[in-house]
């Protein structure tokens, strides 16, 4: 009985709660704009957002726009640990960062992986290629150990780049990717981060939390394998998924005003900290835009934020409201609203992202093992 309880408490101790910190750092956009070279990059390098959801449109499966994501977290790969700044993406789910295979220009101001010098790296010659809406990736798979935080998970498999075609990736500020989502959308099969944390038993509970500060610096985390309960004072709301792919949900009806404009028989949502803005089906863009009072650009009067309505998002049920001071954006003394149009294929209906202006307004827990999205309100 005394051997049992032992291994019951050595095997409690395995299982972490563990806190990335996260910060926003300067965006995409800002560092192509302090450059000058903002309008001539958006012009070179159209893109559909639906791209990233709908891998039928392109040959692998993408990436999304991260022209304006700012929050990052710190890993690291390898025995010793090799640093790397990564964004922790639930819209996709494979692992990858740059490499001193790479000779791409992308590669030549990021931190490179070198396999070379950690003891525990294991080759393999399968390869890997990801498309973006705005340039793509090809590598090779390797395995190795991955801590994030506190957590170390042994024999992570993740892609080591040998090209980075372009300029994008130059330009931003994170070496690479942590895709959070599921299994079934990894390219190349490849076993994401968080499965390997639950099957190996690392995690307390098998589900991760964020928080996304409006503070400039500090403040942001994800939180794996537990619910930070000073976060959810104001109660959780649980939303079941719609599809084990991305985190996707079902949409009941979208309000302004109290007047439904949008999604009023029901659509597909997926709730994504790899996309910044709020994403609408491109034929419901123009309405929402006249809706809330700006131009076909988006813009608006600076002036006219205080008097806009809540932009209310109904879930299973429940009312969750996203106010103007949350999706308005404000940028050298000009005003546009945070909402950006896509595509989507007409079979697949009507689809929209929730993005980080809806994300910083909740507390959202990722829950795997009752494949849920937890909404707890921040104010």
């Amino acid at each position: 009985m005394k051997l049992l309880l032992l291994l019951a408490l050595v095997a409690l101790a395995q299982c972490r709660v563990s806190r990335v910190p996260l910060r926003k750092e300067k965006s995409l956009r800002q560092t192509l704009q302090e450059h000058g070279l903002l309008e001539q990059y958006l012009q070179q390098h159209p893109y559909n957002p639906a791209a990233k959801y709908f891998p039928t449109l392109l040959s692998a499966e993408p990436l999304q726009n991260y022209m304006n994501n700012e929050y990052y977290g710190t890993i690291s790969i390898g025995t010793p640990g090799q640093t790397f700044t990564v964004m922790f993406d639930t819209g996709s789910s494979n692992l990858w960062v740059p490499s001193v295979y790479c000779s791409s220009q992308a590669c030549s101001n990021h931190n490179l992986f070198n396999p070379a010098d950690s003891s525990t790296f294991i080759s393999t010659n399968d390869s890997v290629s990801i498309s973006y809406g705005t340039g793509s990736m090809t590598g090779v798979l390797g395995y190795d150990t991955v801590t994030v935080a506190d957590i170390q998970v042994t024999n992570q498999i993740f892609g080591l780049t040998e090209t980075e075609p372009g300029d994008f990736f130059y330009y931003c500020p994170f070496d690479g990717i942590l895709g959070l989502a599921f299994p079934s959308i990894s390219s190349a099969g490849a076993t994401p981060v968080f499965d390997n944390m639950m099957t190996e038993g690392l995690v307390a509970e098998d589900l991760f939390s964020v928080y996304l500060s409006n503070d400039e610096q500090s403040g942001s985390f994800v939180l794996f394998g537990g619910i930070d309960s000073s976060y959810t004072t104001n109660g959780i709301a649980w939303i079941p998924l719609s599809a084990e792919t991305y985190w996707q949900i079902t949409m009941d009806s979208v309000y302004i005003g109290g007047q439904p404009v949008a999604c009023t028989q029901g659509c597909q949502a997926i709730v994504d900290t790899g996309t910044s803005l709020l994403v609408v089906p491109n034929s419901i863009l123009g309405t929402l835009l006249a809706s809330l009072g700006a131009n076909s650009n988006g813009q608006i009067s600076c002036s006219a934020v205080s008097s806009l309505p809540d932009l209310v998002y109904y879930l299973n049920g429940n009312a969750f409201p996203v106010p103007p001071s949350a999706y308005v954006i404000e940028s050298e003394g000009q005003c546009a609203l945070g909402l950006e149009g896509m595509d989507v294929p007409t079979e697949s209906g009507e689809l929209w992202i929730l993005g980080d202006v809806f994300i910083r307004q909740y507390y959202v827990i990722f829950n795997r093992a009752n494949n849920m999205v937890g909404l707890s309100p921040l104010s």
